[in-house]
């Protein structure tokens, strides 16, 4: 049975937590939300990550907002089938949202539903997806004024591109031929009603018109898989891309290739590239095993699967969505380079 909304609130409001979440908590509600006296923020949580909401909900407290705070597993039993409905109600009725959980098998359809409400009611909506003491104490503290002028920089540069090239030293060696129908999205940790982001922030991406080539994921892999398998540097993923399509996938780690393959061939569109991101957050200095930071470490990553068609303009769909990181990339638009092994070429 589920615990009262004012239970919920002051069981996060009463519980003690580390001092050194408060920078990054701070930067999240004032800096990337701005959120303002006199709004209404749902707050949803999961009781691995009560610490790290307990520090969100200070400083939303701080602000003088009233918020709503829920705890997933007073609500519904996990892996979660659907998003509560107490929630979607809440969700309703708010300016702000704030997410911050510790991913599940097979969770993503109620993270979805959530993003689908948010998008429909234009929320200012921070999806903070197995964030942890270290995201907090490093992405979280990120200059996010600063990497939301390198972010666009690098968006205006992509708008007018027909065409990316990336490649590293490990074998990487993908193009993306873009498609001028779809948008291109900036998502730097300074969040707006027209977009919900990521925290810690960083990056712009779109669907692509079609990728090709090899892309050597030294760095993660998305989703569940990353709990599961964190850093790849001494194991990495191979894979194939032609036409759009993943064709192959190689690893020495049998066990991470065949739950890849077996993730990416969910559906119809599992194995689609639906997203072609390039990271933005200069603050990140390497590629520490969490998806939710890693994507925004600055280079190229992309993702099979569902292409947030409602930002970029994709018409198609999937159920699934995971992204593929790598290091030190060297990265052309068009024929101007703007990355070489990993460090941008643009000042910010």
């Amino acid at each position: 049975m589920s615990l009262p909304v004012s239970q919920a609130n002051q069981q996060l409001s009463t519980l003690p937590f580390d001092p050194e979440l408060t920078p990054g908590a701070r930067n999240a509600v004032n800096v990337c939300l701005r959120i303002q006296p006199g709004e209404k923020v749902t707050v949803v949580t999961d009781e691995a990550t009560r610490e790290i909401a307990a520090s969100l909900v200070h400083e939303v407290e701080n602000v003088g907002a009233t918020y709503r705070a829920w705890v997933l597993e007073e609500l519904a039993p996990r892996p979660l089938g659907d998003l509560p409905s107490e929630i979607v109600d809440d969700l309703e009725t708010s300016q702000v949202s704030i997410f911050a959980v510790q991913a599940q098998a097979n969770e993503l359809r109620s993270r979805m539903q959530m993003t689908d409400v948010v998008n429909r009611r234009r929320i200012r909506h921070a999806h903070m997806v197995n964030i942890n003491h270290q995201i907090m104490l490093e992405g979280m503290r990120a200059d996010f004024l600063k990497v939301d002028r390198i972010s666009t920089k690098v968006v205006d540069l992509v708008r007018r591109a027909k065409q990316i090239r990336a490649k590293t030293a490990a074998g990487t060696d993908l193009t993306a031929d873009l498609n001028p129908k779809y948008h291109w999205l900036k998502t730097s940790g300074i969040i707006s009603p027209e977009k919900w982001g990521n925290l810690p922030g960083g990056e712009v991406f779109t669907t692509p018109g079609e990728v090709n080539g090899t892309f050597v994921i030294d760095g993660v892999v998305g989703d569940w898989l990353c709990a599961k398998f964190g850093s790849l540097r001494d194991n990495p993923l191979t894979i194939g891309v032609k036409g759009n399509r993943l064709i192959e996938a190689h690893s020495k780690n049998q066990q991470l290739r065949d739950d890849f393959w077996s993730y990416t061939h969910t559906d119809e569109n599992s194995d689609l590239v639906g997203e072609f991101a390039i990271g933005t957050n200069v603050e990140l200095k390497d590629v520490i095993g969490q998806i939710l930071q890693d994507e925004k470490f600055p280079g190229v990553h992309i993702a099979f699967g569902n292409p947030y068609g409602a930002h970029t303009g994709a018409q198609w769909y999937s159920s699934t969505h995971i992204d593929v990181v790598g290091r030190n990339f060297d990265i052309w638009v068009d024929s101007q380079q703007i990355m070489r092994q990993g460090q941008f070429l643009l000042e910010s």
